[in-house]
């Protein structure tokens, strides 16, 4: 990870005429940006379990707080080692949306849910996170998806939304509110990101979005700790540790530069797969899922296949 490395998506390539397999197969920059981007959503993916197991010793606001510091700690060591300079004042607004979202808003709200839902619940309702952060780019840069693309990510959403439904008895409570507006915040740090990731590098993006919200989260760390006595725990240290470093800055710098490099509608679209993932390790943790998961991974991953396929 060096100072100079670049996250800008791959020049356009020439218009051929050849039609051999070799010729439609996708650039090497799209291939590397899909499994960057996938890596991000594996990560991610681990966020909701790690939480749980945080939340054995920690509480809701220490948690959030302590993962902020920790993570803008690292950050900001690599920023120091690398010798970055300072963004300039032209991406500072970007950067405060990517921190208020990413940084502060979707961990808090998540972590405020899962003190009443299970990490199962709470997954399937942030898989309507793709069609969102696909709506806001589409809104934020002008970029419009196919209808094949937008009809495939409403599917899978409106799957997300059945399962849900079904999962809470129909009713929807604090909890679901909580991850509604995570949805939202998360959404929109996602795109602020994904567009600032095609001109600086993008662990770049995520490490300084830490830093600005360090004269934040430090006295927060600090009156939280005050008042909720951390019950340090195997389980509450390695939630803590994966959050902070694996969630809240390794994953999304992955994350960031799989969104530069294939877009931010395509790589969004991707983490339908991200409440699949978070159910098996939901199941390894003991949680008990119902038939209707399997039906609602089978219906999503057709969804994930054809957004991947269809044109912009």
């Amino acid at each position: 990870m060096r100072a100079h490395d670049s996250a800008t998506a791959p020049s356009p390539i020439a218009v051929s005429t050849d039609t051999t397999p070799a010729a439609q197969a996708p650039a090497p920059g799209v291939r590397a940006g899909t499994v960057q981007a996938a890596l991000g959503v594996i990560a991610f993916s681990l966020t909701f379990p790690a939480t749980a197991w945080g939340l054995e010793g920690f509480g809701a606001w220490s948690l959030v707080a302590v993962r902020s510091v920790l993570a803008a700690v690292i950050a900001g060591g690599c920023l120091l080692a690398l010798r970055v300079p300072v963004p300039g004042r032209r991406h500072r607004a970007g950067l405060a949306v990517v921190a208020g979202g990413v940084v502060v808003g979707f961990p808090l709200l998540t972590t405020l849910a899962l003190e009443t839902s299970t990490t199962a619940h709470a997954a399937v309702v942030v898989g309507l996170l793709p069609l969102t952060t696909a709506a806001l780019s589409a809104l934020r840069t002008g970029i419009r998806p196919s209808r094949t693309f937008w009809t495939a990510a409403l599917a899978g959403a409106g799957a997300v939304l059945a399962f849900t439904v079904q999962q809470s008895g129909g009713a929807v409570s604090t909890a679901d509110l909580y991850l509604l507006a995570a949805l939202l915040v998360c959404a929109a740090g996602y795109t602020e990101g994904g567009r600032l990731a095609r001109v600086m590098p993008g662990w770049q993006v995520i490490a300084w979005a830490l830093v600005l919200c360090l004269p934040l989260s430090v006295p927060a760390a600090a009156i939280a700790l005050s008042y909720d006595t951390p019950h340090l725990t195997a389980h509450s240290v390695a939630g803590l540790l994966w959050v902070a470093a694996g969630s809240q800055f390794l994953g999304l710098v992955v994350w960031y530069r799989g969104m530069a490099a294939i877009g931010v509608p395509k790589a969004s679209q991707l983490q339908l797969a991200q409440p699949l993932l978070t159910l098996v390790w939901s199941v390894l943790l003991g949680e008990h899922l119902t038939v209707a998961a399997p039906l609602t991974a089978a219906a999503v991953l057709v969804c994930i296949a054809v957004t991947q396929r269809a044109r912009s």
